[in-house]
């Protein structure tokens, strides 16, 4: 009898397809670092997690074992440390080869990296496993439940897992899903959460980068309907 081809092979290539494809298009300049829309979001979003992180795992980042997972070039990894975590005590998994290899060479020595899977995690070795736009990448429901019990297990209990994405779908991107309520509730049971909502749409705040930033401000604070992404932790019980 023939082997079964793997489904989780499958997807991963699939996802390995669309940011190879996404990498070398030229509308990756819609993400430049120094356009004004992108720096607003990221000053956002950092405030956000930052003052989430600060609320559930506490100030001192130093002594917290962290793994963010699909961590791309390294930038989130890199704002903890900015932050106060220690370099050795963090680890990053990503499936791009290329996109490691920019984390390897951007970030404090210590790191761990690991190419592929949270295969490499013992049970219960850190404080936080985090996924910034990750699930939005993985359309097959049993890979998204896969990773999420993986993320669960590789946390402590009485850890955190945290979870930066997509509110809406976006009907000219097949490539992501968002990620709902009750699918984030049935990854991670926990009776202690965390959950908000933040960033003005991308197609809106792109119009209004030449506009003045109150305008943005107050569209993202009192038309909640409007922001695209959100943040939302789950504390492992135990």
């Amino acid at each position: 009898m023939d082997p079964q081809p793997d489904p989780s092979s499958s997807e991963q290539e699939r996802i390995r397809a669309v940011y190879r494809n996404w990498l070398a298009q030229e509308r990756i300049a819609a993400y430049a670092w120094h356009r004004p829309d992108i720096m607003e979001q990221d000053n956002t979003r950092h405030r956000v997690a930052g003052a989430m992180l600060a609320d559930t795992l506490g100030p001192d980042l130093s002594q917290t074992r962290i793994v963010d997972v699909g961590c791309g070039s390294g930038g989130f990894l890199r704002q903890l440390i900015d932050w106060g975590a220690d370099p050795h005590r963090l680890a990053g998994t990503e499936y791009q080869p290329e996109r490691l290899s920019q984390a390897r060479l951007r970030t404090a020595p210590g790191v761990h990296w690991h190419l592929g899977d949270l295969d490499f995690a013992p049970d219960n070795s850190f404080e936080l496993a985090v996924a910034n736009t990750v699930f939005s990448s993985i359309l097959e429901p049993a890979q998204r439940a896969r990773l999420a019990a993986e993320m669960w297990r590789a946390v402590m209990p009485g850890g955190w897992c945290m979870v930066f994405d997509f509110r809406y779908n976006n009907p000219r991107n097949p490539h992501v899903q968002r990620l709902d309520w009750r699918q984030l509730q049935s990854f991670w049971p926990s009776r202690i959460s965390r959950h908000q909502t933040l960033l003005l749409a991308p197609p809106i705040a792109r119009r209004l980068a030449g506009a003045p930033r109150l305008l943005s401000e107050v569209l993202v604070t009192f038309a909640p309907v409007l922001r695209s992404h959100f943040i939302y932790m789950a504390r492992k019980p135990g």
